[in-house]
């Protein structure tokens, strides 16, 4: 009997011991908690910034050569590193393995903390924002030998991301639009709340040429667009949604109609096909959500975020689809 005791704590001892001491990867599994591996850090001297933005990055410990970089811009009134955690990319970045870089806008710049998505001297490739976070982007590529870039963003860092397409598609493999705009809305409107609140009155190719004409000559693959949208959203209307799709499959020389439709989430779901197949734009209408990322905590495989302003809890996590789709996961 004694043995027969003795064996079995031993058992259980051992047991205990071999998940305490597990690879953090593999206690992560056996758990089922997620557990952080790195810290979000300021980043000085990326080049010569003529936008005046502070980098911040995320990077897994141990992270091998080679991974992916995920650029995502907060919204107006938001900082980079609780748009970062809050949105679900840090976590995502340990669980799925790649970077991410974090841009902050400063009140000295706009005193909302809104990326000036609107200005034409921070939206045209070489000048102002959109040029100081391209290198941002090359510092992190380089100095993580990252194999390719997305960026993503909510709000004003969503109608930031399109401008980043838009001027720089050779970097950037496609691009998540979070209740954002598209490119060159605010001249097209004439204004930047005519174009939040009302739309611009463009065609397809209107649309499509603004883009064009952001990076003249441009020949190679343009990025994939996806969106996420809220029908309650009264900051920036539904419309932009519309508007974004017009544009990026026109970019992509496809039509308008949906290929497939379906939902995820509960949400409905439409994917726009290019004419070799590949997906040029998809989108996410989020029924009755408002202004905001959508989220959805917990621990489950599909879920990540935390609840905040602006952060909402859909039951839907916007970067774990968007990671997904991107072939992040893999």
């Amino acid at each position: 009997m004694y043995k027969t005791i003795k064996g079995a704590l031993s058992t259980l001892l051992a047991a205990l011991l071999a998940v305490l001491f597990l690879p953090a990867s593999t206690a992560q599994a056996a758990t089922g908690t997620p557990r952080a591996t790195g810290t979000i850090e300021e980043v000085t001297g990326f080049g010569s910034n003529p936008g005046a933005l502070r980098m911040y990055r995320y990077v897994p410990a141990g992270l091998p050569a080679g991974r992916p970089v995920v650029v995502a811009l907060h919204g107006c009134t938001q900082n980079a590193t609780t748009y970062g955690t809050q949105s679900g990319w840090t976590e995502l970045a340990d669980r799925w393995g790649f970077s991410v870089v974090l841009p902050g806008q400063t009140s000295a710049n706009n005193l909302s903390n809104c990326f000036n998505w609107f200005q034409a001297g921070d939206i045209e490739r070489g000048r102002g924002e959109a040029a100081s976070i391209q290198q941002m982007t090359a510092r992190q590529l380089a100095d993580t030998g990252g194999s390719r870039a997305y960026v993503t963003g909510l709000s004003a860092g969503g109608g930031m991301t399109a401008v980043m397409m838009a001027a720089y598609p050779e970097t950037y493999a496609a691009g998540g639009v979070v209740a954002g705009l598209p490119y060159g809305c605010a001249q097209a409107a004439g204004s930047p709340y005519v174009c939040m609140y009302v739309g611009a009155t463009q065609t397809p190719a209107q649309w499509g040429d603004r883009v064009r004409a952001a990076r003249p000559g441009y020949t190679g693959p343009w990025p994939r667009l996806t969106v996420f949208q809220g029908t309650s959203d009264t900051t920036v209307k539904p419309v932009n949604m519309a508007d974004l799709v017009e544009q990026w499959t026109n970019v992509h020389g496809t039509d308008q109609t949906a290929d497939t439709k379906d939902t995820v989430g509960g949400y409905p779901h439409a994917v726009y096909r290019d004419a070799a197949g590949g997906v040029a734009a998809e989108t996410y209408t989020i029924t009755g959500m408002g202004h905001g990322q959508p989220l959805d905590p917990g621990s489950g495989p599909a879920q990540c975020g935390t609840a905040g302003a602006y952060m909402l809890d859909v039951n839907l996590c916007a970067a774990y689809e968007m990671g997904r789709g991107w072939g992040l996961a893999g």
